[in-house]
């Protein structure tokens, strides 16, 4: 067997498991950025919801993003993947398989950080269910499996649109349809802030999402040769990096500190951003475009807070916002000679061609994920008599009233023999 088949197989597999571990990275960042009571759903929730994403893309969601038969909406071949060889690609079919699976996970987990806090169980299983077949795979077959976006020439190394603004706008949906959490705005219009319980678990999981990210842009490349993936990490690496320090230097300027969960949002903002372009860009714009996330998601943020959008993990911003800006980067900083599809962007004589493509897969990819996911979500609430937990259940934590157990027991109980004793 061919040695370089061989590698790239093991790169990319490698790259899987680094996505998959992103899974991690998620459970603590949105269990920091929420309460203690609900922390143990949070982290049960995620690790079923990607088991059930998963089989969901073994049955249908590849087919309709790959299946050789089809059209430029969906493909319509391929169901219930086997573990076959794919013609044309230089590594083993079922590691390209596991690689694209772990991205359709990601994306669930971050529409269902619309729902923290606030969501029934049930819902969470339906609603995978759906998206994993309905919304993500129809995104990407346009950009990644040769449909319609992929015929004008859209650039998305990554994922900035398919993965990360495909999650978002279904976030999004949740979000106005679950409506804000009990407390979070006063009759006055006025908010109170819902502090996440703990910022340490928060920069550890933005941590662990920082290191599975190299799997998630260096892995893009597919293969070893010419050892490429290298150039792409170093972009992916200073986009978070600028990202960081621009949510810093914006939150000093403006609040007069600088704001934890600011800047941990602000290395989310530049990987989000920087996934789409990090294969067609130089360093210099990596670090320009993960500069400009932090500033946005800084601005993003409190722009959705004022129209009491409550969106307790930062999913709108983060990968929403960020998404849009890093979709659109390559049109004004793709370089003729890294631009292997689509054309140089507008900072490099490309004119507004390459921009426009952009501007039209956000617009196009983000009403449709936005669309159909409120729909499916109508459709939730019918089927399962409600969406949101009781809100004496909310009051309670969703460890204890959807799961009957603690995410925290030793402390729980320590406070009710506290509350006995005197």
């Amino acid at each position: 067997m061919d040695i370089t088949f061989l590698m790239n197989s093991l790169w990319v597999m490698f790259s899987a498991i680094l996505v998959i571990f992103m899974l991690g990275g998620f459970i603590l960042l949105e269990a920091g950025s929420t309460r203690m009571k609900n922390a143990g759903h949070i982290a049960g929730k995620t690790i079923f919801t990607f088991g059930l994403s998963s089989l969901v893309f073994w049955a249908v969601g590849y087919a309709f993003i790959f299946g050789s038969n089809g059209n430029l909406f969906i493909g319509l071949s391929d169901f219930f993947y086997s573990g076959y060889d794919i013609e044309g690609l230089s590594l083993s079919g079922s590691v390209f398989f596991l690689f694209q699976l772990a991205f359709a996970g990601i994306s669930i987990t971050i529409a269902l950080g619309g729902f923290a806090e606030r969501a029934k169980l049930s819902v969470y299983v339906l609603f995978t269910l759906l998206f994993a077949a309905l919304v993500y795979p129809v995104v990407a077959h346009w950009i990644w499996g040769g449909g319609w976006l992929a015929e004008h020439g859209k650039q998305d190394f990554a994922g900035s649109t398919v993965v990360h603004l495909t999650g978002a706008m279904a976030a999004l949906a949740a979000t106005i349809l679950l409506k804000p959490r009990i407390g979070k705005y006063n009759k006055d219009g006025s908010t109170n802030n819902i502090y996440g319980h703990n910022q340490v678990y928060t920069a550890l999981g933005v941590l662990i999402l920082w290191i599975g990210w190299f799997g998630f842009n260096a892995g893009s490349t597919l293969s070893v040769d010419g050892g490429f993936f290298g150039f792409v990490a170093l972009n992916t690496n200073l986009a978070a990096g600028s990202g960081a320090v621009a949510a810093l230097i914006i939150s000093w300027l403006v609040l007069g500190k600088s704001d934890v969960p600011t800047i941990l949002n602000g290395a989310l903002a530049g990987l989000v951003a920087i996934t789409a372009s990090c294969a067609f860009v130089d360093t210099w714009a990596a670090v320009v475009i993960g500069f400009i996330a932090g500033i946005l998601v800084f601005y993003s943020a409190r722009f959705f807070e004022k129209r009491k959008i409550d969106d307790p993990i930062f999913a709108l911003s983060v990968h929403g916002t960020a998404g849009v800006w890093g979709t659109l980067s390559t049109g004004f900083f793709a370089t003729p000679q890294l631009a292997t599809v689509g054309l140089p962007g507008l900072f490099y004589g490309g004119g507004f061609e390459q921009l426009g493509v952009q501007a039209l897969g956000v617009a196009t990819s983000g009403a449709y994920a936005f669309g159909v996911s409120f729909i499916l979500l109508l459709v939730c609430k019918y089927i399962l008599k409600g969406l949101r937990v009781t809100e004496e259940e909310e009051i309670l934590g969703l460890d204890v009233s959807e799961h009957g157990s603690f995410g925290y027991p030793e402390l729980i109980f320590s406070q009710k023999d506290n509350k006995m004793s005197s």
